[in-house]
């Protein structure tokens, strides 16, 4: 994938592990929107991209005995939110496309841009 469709909202998503209680609201505003029929993307990037390894968002709990980032990722999914990949972060952060724990579109920040800005709206989380 190339080129990001123009979407109703973007999420950019920056925050990751290192701070797993903001997570779950970034999904659920992702989910609600999608739910509401809108086109949402959320496109991950700088420590965001490591949710995006295997296994990585099944093993962070922003709350004990909560539910797994995994799970609000596949609210959001499951409501219809397009997940992209920063290409360049992922790099930065070690990773390759054969990382992941799925395959997703993943973009370099000037191939996204131009798609993200023509939004309605763009949220960074």
């Amino acid at each position: 994938m190339s080129e990001v469709q123009v979407a109703d909202l973007v999420i950019v998503l920056i925050t990751g592990p290192e701070n797993p209680k903001r997570l779950p609201s970034a999904f659920f505003l992702a989910a609600t929107a999608a739910a509401a029929e809108q086109n949402v993307i959320m496109y991950f990037t700088g420590p965001a991209t490591e949710l995006l390894g295997k296994d990585k968002a099944e093993s962070i709990f922003p709350m004990p005995g909560g539910k797994s980032v995994a799970a609000f990722m596949n609210l959001a999914e499951d409501n219809g939110v397009r997940i992209i990949g920063c290409l360049q972060s992922l790099e930065l952060n070690g990773m390759t496309a054969d990382d992941l724990s799925k395959p997703i579109p993943l973009l370099t920040p000037s191939a996204a841009l131009p798609s993200l800005v023509a939004a309605g709206r763009v949220l960074t989380c």
